[in-house]
């Protein structure tokens, strides 16, 4: 069925705009009008070779659990619990996609088939764990877990960003600086400190060239730089293996490799302790962890960890044998398995890389922070013992 792009209003005259699945304009209008809209224009809607559309943000995903679950919880059928969260959205696109999932539940879809068809907003994570709940009857318990889930990654990514904020401000002024001062303090000093006709100190020489070397060819690095960056990106883009090797070499970065590795085994531990407590198996349960961690070396490890249970090899030795965790967690998961209690091993594991990737976090940022600090400092004290110690030099000897 093609997809259309259209324009609409609703019952209070709100414009808004989306895409929807249609047979022709008659069919759209058809399906538009169900949702509370009217179709003012439609067109068949042709997606562009770079356009990979964008993702539900995360907090609308967290209001949509925690909203679905009170409802679910309360008796309220899905869809007037789904109808009711789109009437009280206001941002067109998230109103957009709430509506296609009460237009697929009234067709006879569940809501998981329904999340299915959109895998661009809800993760293969999420569409198993809703299938588990809708089979088990567990669904409000699915969607709190789930939300709180989310919230946690959230508050992971709001952690990191804030660890990366001030030592990404400090680079990006400490370039801006470096670049002002090659660029328009520096060669006017040379000039003065040249026509006063003494030797030059090594440092200052230094200065000077590199100055020159940043204002005859500055721009020239610069370009060939972003060409190289974007060479990079698209080659390991189409070469799943190139892309695997580097993700490997970011882990053997010294303290920013074992902060990534961290990060991606606790994204992990937290998503394949709620697929395993859901019932689903462990093969799937990796499989789906895995799709979840950003770096490809460490999903490898865990496909051939999935690979080894399927022919009969336990979860702590599969895990073991991948080299990925240490052997605190592998004791704790071969406790589980031996006493029964597995999900309860993987709840505390979660706890365990919670609290170290808080703690890693926060050291980085206490470490960078002086580190970045005192490297600016350096730099301007050097370009101005390398300007000013000549010129001081100078005055010295006029005063003798």
């Amino acid at each position: 069925m093609p997809l259309y792009s259209y324009r609409a209003v609703d019952r209070r005259g709100r414009k808004s705009r989306g895409r929807a699945d249609a047979g022709n304009l008659l069919d759209l209008e058809s399906r538009l009008r169900r949702r509370g809209l009217e179709l003012i224009d439609g067109q068949p809607w042709r997606a562009s070779p770079l356009w990979h559309g964008a993702r539900l943000p995360r907090r609308e995903l967290i209001q949509l659990c925690f909203h679905l679950e009170q409802l679910t919880r309360a008796g309220v059928p899905l869809v007037d619990g789904l109808t009711d969260l789109r009437d009280s959205i206001e941002e067109t696109r998230v109103r957009a996609l709430i509506a296609s999932l009460i237009e697929s539940v009234e067709g006879g879809r569940t809501l998981s088939q329904a999340m299915a068809a959109h895998p661009r907003d809800f993760s293969p994570v999420v569409i198993s764990l809703i299938r588990a709940g809708e089979h088990s009857g567990t669904l409000p318990d699915i969607l709190h877990t789930l939300g709180e889930t989310q919230k946690w990654e959230d508050e992971l990514a709001a952690q990191t960003r804030k660890a990366l904020l001030y030592p990404a401000f400090v680079a990006i002024v400490t370039l801006a600086a470096t670049a002002f001062l090659m660029l328009y303090l520096v060669p006017p000093l040379k000039q003065f400190v040249l026509n006063m006709g003494h030797t030059l100190p090594m440092h200052t020489r230094v200065l000077f060239f590199l100055a020159d070397a940043v204002g005859r060819y500055g721009a020239i690095a610069g370009a060939l730089l972003l060409l190289g960056a974007l060479t990079i990106r698209l080659a390991l883009a189409r070469n799943a293996a190139a892309r695997t090797r580097a993700d490997a070499l970011l882990l053997r970065l010294p303290r920013l490799g074992e902060l990534l590795r961290k990060l991606a085994l606790a994204r992990f531990a937290s998503t394949f302790a709620v697929l395993y407590g859901a019932g689903i198996p462990i093969t799937d349960a990796l499989r789906l962890g895995g799709e979840t961690i950003g770096n490809r070396a460490i999903r490898a490890a865990l496909t051939r960890a999935s690979q080894q249970i399927g022919e009969g090899s336990s979860l702590s030795l599969a895990l073991q044998s991948a080299t990925l965790f240490p052997p605190l967690v592998i004791r704790m998961l071969r406790i589980g398995e031996a006493t029964g209690t597995l999900e309860h091993a993987l709840h505390n594991i979660h706890y365990f890389y919670s609290r170290d990737v808080r703690e890693s976090v926060d050291k980085m940022q206490q470490l960078l922070e002086p580190v970045l600090t005192v490297l600016l400092g350096a730099l301007l004290g050097w370009v101005m013992l390398s300007v000013l110690g000549p010129v001081y030099d100078i005055i010295s000897q006029l005063k003798l």
